[in-house]
């Protein structure tokens, strides 16, 4: 029996395109403690039996978010596998990210340092 050669990128593009589907299927999703809700990465392990999910929240609690996510994966999955190609869906993980609030301390650092310097001057 011969392997298929590995397709370049594969692993890339499966993850962009569970990121569209689940940034799609949460909007389905009724519980309340899911705010509103981005995906910002998807990473899927390379035999796609997991995928890490991770996301930011603009209005709601990340805890409670995370929580109400990991409880639906099973529905979500269930979701992409009706909507992916592809022999195995990866089991979902959701992760709060924190990247975009730590920008945001960042950049009011910045803006303090510089007045301070401003004042300095």
């Amino acid at each position: 029996m011969r392997h298929k050669r590995a397709i370049p990128n594969r692993g890339h593009r499966v993850a962009d395109q569970i990121q569209r589907d689940i940034a799609e299927l949460i909007r389905d999703l009724k519980d309340p403690r899911i705010g509103m809700v981005t995906i910002n990465a998807v990473e899927v392990s390379p035999d796609y039996a997991h995928a890490q999910v991770y996301f930011s929240v603009l209005m709601g609690e990340p805890e409670q978010s995370a929580l109400a996510l990991n409880e639906a994966a099973g529905f979500l999955r269930n979701g992409l596998f009706k909507r992916l190609s592809i022999h195995t869906v990866p089991t979902l993980h959701f992760h709060f990210d924190r990247t975009t609030e730590r920008a945001a301390d960042l950049s009011a650092l910045i803006v303090r340092a510089n007045a301070t310097r401003a004042k300095e001057d």
